[in-house]
């Protein structure tokens, strides 16, 4: 079985994506992530990501006999080609220094095969950022979270405690006052140390495994 992303183009009509959505389901195909919007021309533009498909000619074909559907694409799934995904949340200088340390850290295992993402998000306010944390429940394909800033408590903590106790999420944060750091997995003064331990910590060519350490490591 294989994962898969496929986009439909449909009439944007009442029950389309019911339709959709139950030849879907009577092949045992998860949807782990779609994303949907109705185009100038009135058509409906429905991107799915597909987990644990066994038979995907067979399931486009029958999606092209809904008669709303106009197109069926196949893709490759989201996770084979910008795999798996850092987020960096903060402010200041040091968010673009632990994004420095993840990037050149991906890049040395993406050539080996690898895929790893990175994504960047300077904020500053402990609402924004609390907010950006929550968000990370609604974004695919996320390993690993970097805290990095000057001070992080309040809204922020539990957003982080909430984030983690609903996904399997490696939690990086810099050295910085503020209860966050409660809840890190992993502690690191150095901004660009802590980019290179967040892409180390999900790299399946790293040696190092974040999991061995045990709770809340400083470095």
């Amino acid at each position: 079985m294989n994962d898969y992303s496929i986009t439909i183009i449909s009439d944007e009509k009442k029950g389309v994506l019911d339709d959709i959505t139950a030849v879907i389901s009577n092949y045992g195909a998860n949807i782990s992530y779609t994303h949907l919007y109705v185009e100038k021309n009135n058509k409906g533009s429905i991107n799915f990501e597909l987990e644990h498909v066994e038979d995907i000619d067979a399931l486009i074909e029958d999606l092209k006999k809904i008669p709303e559907v106009k197109s069926v694409e196949l893709h490759g799934s989201q996770l084979d080609i910008y795999g798996k995904r850092i987020i960096i949340v903060g402010g200041g200088a040091q968010v673009s220094q632990v994004a420095m340390g993840a990037i050149t850290e991906a890049d040395r295992h993406n050539i080996r095969g690898e895929r790893i993402s990175i994504d960047t998000i300077p904020l500053v306010g402990e609402r924004n950022i609390a907010e950006a944390v929550e968000a990370i429940s609604r974004l695919p394909r996320v390993s690993a979270l970097v805290l990095a800033g000057s001070l992080m408590g309040g809204e922020i903590t539990k957003s982080v405690k909430q984030v983690k106790e609903e996904n399997d999420l490696i939690v990086i944060s810099l050295n910085m006052p503020g209860s966050v750091t409660k809840y890190a997995d992993l502690i690191v003064t150095d901004p660009i140390q802590a980019g290179v331990l967040a892409v180390m910590a999900i790299a399946d060519t790293a040696v190092f495994d974040i999991s061995r350490l045990g709770d809340n490591i400083k470095f």
